[in-house]
């Protein structure tokens, strides 16, 4: 996530933003110093508070929301890119995208959305709020999607929040147990579910 080196403030303040939302992941917030990301980013010590005046729990809030911003967008782009034409191919397709990320936090590095709903310190009760509309988007975002292939709008949003529910439970599963596994199970699972609903909707097409 971080890009190489930059001289205007603008490319300091992204790299620095990166650099923490990469800390966040592998460490929380609470293991995520100003020196860290410093170091990780490249960036004169002096930077910290002309870029975030705020303090750490500025950058940290800017960071997160950069972070899922950054997914919204390369789940929006990739999705409609896949061309799917049922509700099973949208999810298929979420499934493959997610998977790579959630090997990650195999490895140990999470999600950093995740990584701040379970900080209590009240200088960070805010970031609950970050979070809250950062799942809200993927969620609607993978819920338009699926009405885009037939889904009425309430069973979109099921599907989505099922859906982002299982990629943010995996993350913790897949970090606790070093593997991949609880991700693959929960996949299968999904995908089984989904079966009756495309069968549904092609029985519907063809007696239209």
């Amino acid at each position: 996530m971080c890009e190489g080196e930059d001289a205007t403030p603008s490319g300091t303040r992204e790299r620095m933003m990166a650099a923490a939302a990469q800390r966040i992941r592998s460490h929380g917030v609470a293991g995520t110093s100003f020196t860290q990301v410093l170091s990780d980013s490249g960036t004169a010590r002096g930077g910290i508070y002309h870029h975030f005046p705020g303090g750490k729990a500025q950058l940290v809030r800017e960071a997160v929301d950069s972070f899922g911003k950054g997914v919204l967008r390369a789940l929006a782009e990739n999705l409609s890119a896949m061309d799917a034409t049922t509700p099973a191919q949208v999810l298929n397709n979420f499934l493959t995208l997610a998977r790579p990320v959630v090997l990650e936090s195999a490895a140990g590095a999470g999600c950093a959305v995740a990584a701040v709903t379970h900080e209590s310190i009240p200088a960070y009760v805010d970031l609950l709020d970050t979070a809250t509309h950062i799942f809200h988007s993927w969620t609607a975002e993978l819920a338009k999607q699926l009405k885009c292939v037939g889904v009425p709008a309430e069973r979109a949003e099921e599907l989505a929040v099922m859906a982002i529910t299982l990629l943010e439970g995996s993350h913790v599963l897949c970090r606790a147990e070093r593997d991949i596994r609880p991700f693959d199970l929960a996949a299968r699972s999904l995908r089984l579910l989904l079966a009756p609903d495309d069968s549904s909707a092609a029985r519907d097409q063809a007696q239209e």
